[in-house]
């Protein structure tokens, strides 16, 4: 029996199923859809439903009433902060979540196997957590400028993701990206701070991926293993990097710097990537070449001040201190970016 109509889409009930939202058809029109009304066949629970669909066919979700079976597209409601954990968990039909900006967080589970979930816009969410999105198969497209905390597994098995960009994130947990088997390209900002066991864990289309310049970062050996297509890394300071090589006194330093940072890149292809039996070197080769990079700018750096300050010593001896300030010393500085480990 139909009940409502709002838009493109109907609210009925089917028998023994429950309320429902149907997409409108010649079988199911306003005329009919009237006479149920008036017939007193709406429930209060139908209304409520009704009145959380806006006019574009986005159901809001308010966290209190269980989603009707058919809504393909979710809006968060404005009172919540937090998604509850297995709030859509195993939900078949929704294809798209918008949540607004004070959405912090997203539960464990909250939309673990959801099949048909596609677009996941969630531009204020600081914290994934475990599960989250697991097992969602059609998602193709994230959008989380501010995600900070990625829990365990939250991404699990997504394997229609081809890319994700995650400026804020600052922990990775385990798995959470495992078996993403679409997956190519990954952008990190400098805010990460550790990617745990297995995090890749099995990407086996993974080419690419972008992280900052920081010790201790890559926690586990497994990390990356089975990620057969790994062959470049770029960093996040890659700039900044090659403009403070540039600026280097002595072309020996220069040269060594050129050197190690395009070494993780020609090296890295030969690398094992492993299987599910052996764990394969690529986490342990990106963990050698970023102590290796870090130590020699921030050796070299210091020597650079060091060399700098005896040739302004000896120079404001044969010229006018003014001189030296003005018109010398500016173009042998190096830029004001401080790497980690630096005094």
């Amino acid at each position: 029996m139909w009940d409502l109509i709002l838009g493109k889409y109907v609210v009925g009930e089917e028998k023994g199923k429950g309320v429902k939202i149907f997409p409108k058809t010649k079988t199911n029109n306003a005329n009919e859809t009237k006479k149920e009304v008036k017939r007193g066949k709406v429930s209060s629970i139908q209304l409520l439903q009704l009145m959380m669909m806006a006019a574009d066919g986005w159901y809001v979700y308010n966290g209190r009433e269980a989603v009707p079976l058919g809504v393909t597209r979710v809006r968060i409601h404005e009172s919540l902060t937090v998604i509850p954990a297995d709030a859509f968990d195993g939900n078949r039909s929704i294809e798209e979540l918008e949540c607004h900006d004070r959405v912090k967080t997203v539960g464990e589970r909250a939309f673990c196997n959801c099949p048909s979930l596609r677009l996941v816009r969630m531009p204020g969410v600081e914290v994934v957590e475990r599960g989250a999105f697991s097992c969602c198969k059609a998602l193709a497209d994230v959008e989380c400028g501010k995600l900070e905390i990625i829990g365990g597994g939250a991404f699990w098995r997504c394997t229609s993701l081809t890319s994700i960009n995650l400026p804020s994130a600052k922990i990775v947990e385990l798995y959470a990206f495992s078996n993403c088997t679409a997956l190519t390209n990954v952008e990190f900002g400098k805010e990460l701070e550790s990617i745990r066991g297995g995090a890749f864990y099995s990407c086996t289309s993974l080419e690419r991926i972008t992280i900052p310049l920081k010790e201790g970062m890559i926690t586990a050996d497994n990390i990356f293993q089975g990620c057969k297509k790994l062959v470049r890394v770029d960093l996040v300071e890659g700039e900044v990097l090659r403009d403070t090589t540039a600026a280097l006194l002595l072309e020996e330093w220069r040269n060594d710097m050129n050197d190690k940072l395009g070494a993780i890149n020609q090296i890295l292809p030969t690398i094992p990537a492993g299987d599910d039996y052996y764990v394969g070197g690529k986490a342990m080769a990106i963990r050698r070449r970023i102590r290796s990079v870090l130590g020699k700018i921030v050796q070299y750096k210091a020597q650079h001040r060091s060399l700098l300050n005896e040739a302004a010593t000896t120079l404001q001896l044969a010229s006018p201190n003014d001189v030296v300030l003005e018109n010398v010393l500016p173009f042998l500085k190096l830029p004001s970016y401080t790497f980690e480990g630096e005094d």
